[in-house]
């Protein structure tokens, strides 16, 4: 055997690793022997590739996925740091987002939901008939803000072929979308030409599940947030909110839940208010 190589013995030693996690390493193709003996299957190791042993063991007890494992430790020092960065920002972000949740939840457990929704001022507004363009998709929760706005873009530029938009875009939940359930979701951008918009449907086909539709004229409860609150899970609140205020009207819900976007989302501030949650009601 080369002087220089190890056996996995003395290189899980070296690098403070078990045997086994090596073996796992290599299975996952994250840190392979320097030689394999072809007769006996017996592993080496170079003594450099210690570092490399750690590295790896100190990421996946970051709970990193092991194709994004892959990425740091094949990576240039600085690009590595900055793959790790990114990772932990989503990470972070993450935590977050069910500390919100874990918030929200105990105060529903606890009794306190009525303290919680009545911090959102609930109204009644009628909206007259409307034709839309939509686009429907089937996505889970960490995708939708992205295909959220993608898709108000598409069809906000598409109503320029069918007179314009004539009316605040809104997104339909038509099912929950979460981790688990993925919908579908419907934008909607209303339009004032509802032939122009017909034809413009023709043309699409099916490549985006685009339709045209007439939305009859229809009373909406909402309740109107911020940009801020608008982030998942802090927007379940104000949904709980108006779903126990029509309740304690005697409204019934007359249709899906919906987000209704009114203001410009890019110029617009964490705390200015950008959209309505709201539901029909009879």
């Amino acid at each position: 055997m080369d002087d220089e190589l190890l056996t996995i013995g003395a290189f899980a030693a070296r690098a403070r690793l078990s045997a086994k996690a090596l073996r796992l390493y290599d299975r996952l193709g994250l840190l392979s022997p320097a030689r394999v003996d072809e007769a006996s299957g017996y592993r080496y190791y170079r003594a450099d590739q210690a570092e490399r042993a750690r590295l790896v063991a100190l990421l996946r007890q970051l709970d990193m996925p092991l194709a994004r494992i892959a990425e740091v430790v094949e990576a240039d020092g600085p690009e590595a740091a900055d793959r790790l960065a990114a990772y932990w920002a989503d990470v972070e972000a993450r935590v977050a987002g069910q500390r919100t949740l874990a918030e929200y939840l105990r105060g529903r457990l606890s009794g306190r939901s009525s303290e919680m929704y009545g911090k959102f001022v609930v109204e009644t507004v009628d909206v007259p008939e409307q034709v839309v363009i939509t686009e429907t998709r089937h996505t889970l929760a960490d995708e939708l803000p992205a295909w959220i706005g993608a898709s108000l873009g598409r069809l906000e530029s598409a109503a320029r072929e069918c007179g314009g938009v004539a009316g605040a875009p809104f997104v339909v939940y038509h099912a929950e979308v979460s981790m688990e359930s993925d919908g579908p979701a419907e934008s909607c951008v209303p339009v004032a030409d509802a032939e122009a918009a017909r034809a413009w449907a023709a043309r699409q086909g099916r490549a985006w599940e685009t339709q045209v539709k007439v939305q009859p004229a229809q009373r909406l409860a909402f309740t109107r947030i911020t940009k801020a609150q608008v982030a998942h899970p802090q927007i379940l609140a104000a949904f709980g909110a108006v779903e126990e205020w029509m309740s304690g009207q005697g409204l019934e819900m007359a249709g899906p839940c919906r987000e209704v976007y009114f203001a410009d989302w890019e110029a617009s501030g964490a705390h200015d208010p950008v959209c309505d949650v709201a539901f029909p009601v009879k």
